[in-house]
């Protein structure tokens, strides 16, 4: 199952200069993003996946001027705590997550995450 995030979300370095401006400041950008991530994953509507999941991430970006792991740390943090919260995943733990990958393309008029979740179940997760 897939679902998509329209535009980027912000990176690991915009969030560790929130925090430094003011320790409230990150937990609210996290808390705005998984909200956009959140209503993004109703996508998936009542879809259910026997644990543990392997997550792909395709991350479409308007340009190159951030650095892949800059664009992928905080934005995979976001989705997976999203998907505990919205009741898709029950943690996102060892137990719950066998794993992920990240690929990167650059779309300018068309800057998304494309999430792909696949379960335990699935022939494609190893």
């Amino acid at each position: 199952m897939k679902f998509v995030i329209k535009g980027p979300l912000p990176g690991l370095n915009e969030l560790i200069e929130a925090e430094r401006r003011n320790r409230y400041l990150g937990a609210q950008l996290k808390k705005k993003c998984e909200t956009v991530v959140m209503h993004a994953a109703r996508q998936l509507g009542g879809a259910e996946f026997e644990e543990p999941v392997y997550m792909i991430y395709r991350w479409y970006e308007k340009d190159r001027r951030r650095d892949k792991d800059n664009i992928c740390a905080f934005g995979r943090k976001v989705i997976q705590d999203a998907l505990v919260k919205a009741r898709y995943l029950s943690n996102d733990g060892w137990k719950n997550i066998a794993g992920f990958e990240d690929w990167f393309y650059v779309d300018a008029k068309n800057p998304r995450i494309e999430v792909e979740i696949i379960g335990r179940d699935e022939d494609a997760l190893c």
